[in-house]
């Protein structure tokens, strides 16, 4: 056996250990993971799919349903009574475990050839996030996360930024695109942000903008106009990893109001407190 293939081998049983004891998160791997295969056997093919508009600038294409289908049969052969959010399928309610399941947050991005876009699992239980797992298959990327365990990739602790000077903080967002009548206040805290921050970056996927929240790749993140499966598995990874969630512009859900703000625990409430200024204030 060559020195590569040992360390791939270690990488893989480090992954594998660090969700071992966990079997709900277990199988949102599995899942995610035959997903992931799913979408990358398709990339070569990408220009014979057939895609569908569901509203403007948001597309959905036979990958995106075969990776759901993929999904909630793993999901289903596990906890065959276990209710089911899914972004291409709809809701199967009923049980007080639901999971919550987008299973190619970035679709423009892949059509496009463009390498962000990721699986996105989340579980929650009586209203409660429990487990997490987002899966970038190009990267074979996964994060991992179960409520009070902390958050992994590849089997390996993660912790949010340690960046406490927004003047220092390189941050992500995504363009409100659903919500077109949030776009001026979208505007006036990109600029607002644009100003005051070292960069800011629209990779496009906002599953994975969260991850890199959780792993510290990004500082803090924004966005308005998501939906649960958008946010649920990094919200969780967010929390684990020490950083801090909430609702945009109010004290709601964000996976009720769709809004999130998201960003290490020194940043988040000075991030808080300008957004909160352009409230009180939209001419500044």
């Amino acid at each position: 056996m060559t020195a590569l293939c040992a360390a791939a081998i270690g990488r893989y049983n480090a992954a594998l250990s660090g969700v071992r004891m966990q079997p709900m998160l277990n199988t949102a791997v599995k899942a995610a993971r035959r997903a992931g295969t799913v979408i990358v056997r398709a990339m070569p093919d990408v220009d014979r799919l057939t895609i569908e508009t569901k509203g403007r600038h948001d597309f959905v294409t036979e990958v995106d349903r075969r990776a759901e289908e993929t999904i909630i049969d793993v999901i289903r052969t596990a906890y065959p009574d276990h209710a089911i959010l899914a972004e291409e399928s709809g809701v199967r309610a009923g049980h007080d475990f639901e999971w919550i399941i987008d299973p190619l947050d970035g679709t423009t991005n892949f059509l496009h050839g463009f390498p962000q876009f990721a699986v996105s699992i989340g579980l929650r239980h009586k209203g409660r996030l429990e487990q997490a797992v987002i899966f970038d298959p190009l990267r074979d990327e996964l994060f991992t996360a179960s409520r009070g365990d902390g958050a992994q990739l590849n089997g390996r602790r993660i912790r949010a930024s340690h960046v406490t000077d927004l003047g220092f903080a390189l941050l992500g967002t995504g363009f409100p695109f659903r919500e077109t009548d949030a776009v001026d206040r979208w505007v006036q805290i990109f600029r607002r942000f644009a100003l005051t921050t070292s960069g800011i970056r629209r990779p496009g996927s906002a599953a994975l903008d969260l991850a890199y929240v959780a792993c510290g790749r990004l500082d803090g993140f924004w966005e308005a106009g998501l939906r649960p499966w958008d946010m649920a598995a990094g919200i969780l990874l967010i929390r684990e990893a020490g950083g801090l969630t909430g609702d945009l512009f109010g004290e709601a859900d964000p996976l009720d109001s769709g809004c999130i703000l998201a960003a290490n625990r020194r940043l988040y409430p000075q991030m808080r407190a300008l957004i909160d200024q352009l409230s009180a204030d939209p001419a500044r």
